[in-house]
């Protein structure tokens, strides 16, 4: 089986641990590290075929569960398996009902790691250890993620960058369509979030963790 992966990770030694597990275990074709989220996306577009990709949640770029849901808004199929130090229930619970195919902390072992990837390739989902996640307990939360999962993906982009402060020209030319279209989608965006403007959709957002910031 030829195996793609991408590493997204802004710490040198970790990416290269994961990488050594995935060469021993897997034999994949290959494995492109990104080392910060913009280079992400350069890779994430130029790949072709990649079978998983290995997203830390705090990096240069991106923090909390922005990237994860940029990430499955462009990608929508690609597994995206997240490692992280932050490794509490409400989070992983969070990035699982946000589209993450699996969760693994920074401190598990090779063999669970090994085990997560497996599992993840086999099409299952992964969470670490026998952690029991039950049901999101804020139902303000539940509420936002399935407002979250009922836009389309270019409405999800288009609210990502939302939390990155970026006015409509920038949306247009990130996203490349008109202004009028990303008024539109801003319009529809907010409408399905419940909320009258762009800071209450950011406030909204920020309720989810770090990761979203409002534009001054």
């Amino acid at each position: 089986m030829n195996l793609n992966f991408i590493i997204a990770d802004d710490h040198p030694l970790f990416r290269g641990a994961l990488r050594q597990i995935l060469q021993d275990s897997f034999r994949p074709e290959s494995v492109t590290e990104a080392e910060n989220y913009q280079q992400l996306e350069l890779v994430a577009e130029e790949a072709q075929d990649v079978d998983l990709l290995f997203l830390d949640l705090t990096m240069p770029g991106v923090s909390g569960l922005s990237g994860l849901i940029n990430l499955k808004a462009q990608y929508p199929q690609l597994p995206v398996m997240i490692v992280s130090a932050t490794d509490d229930v409400a989070t992983i619970r969070r990035a699982m009902d946000l589209g993450a195919s699996g969760f693994v902390s920074k401190s598990a072992s090779l063999e669970a790691i090994g085990e997560a990837v497996r599992t993840v390739l086999d099409g299952g989902e992964w969470v670490s250890g026998d952690m029991e996640l039950g049901a999101e307990n804020d139902a303000e939360i539940a509420d936002l993620i399935a407002r979250i999962r009922a836009l389309t993906p270019q409405q999800t982009r288009v609210l990502s960058m939302l939390g990155q402060g970026l006015l409509n020209k920038q949306l247009a030319y990130e996203l490349k369509i008109s202004e009028a279209t990303v008024k539109a989608h801003v319009s529809a965006v907010l409408q399905k979030l419940g909320v009258d403007s762009r800071t209450q959709a950011v406030i909204l957002l920020s309720k989810l963790g770090p990761g979203f910031t409002l534009l001054d």
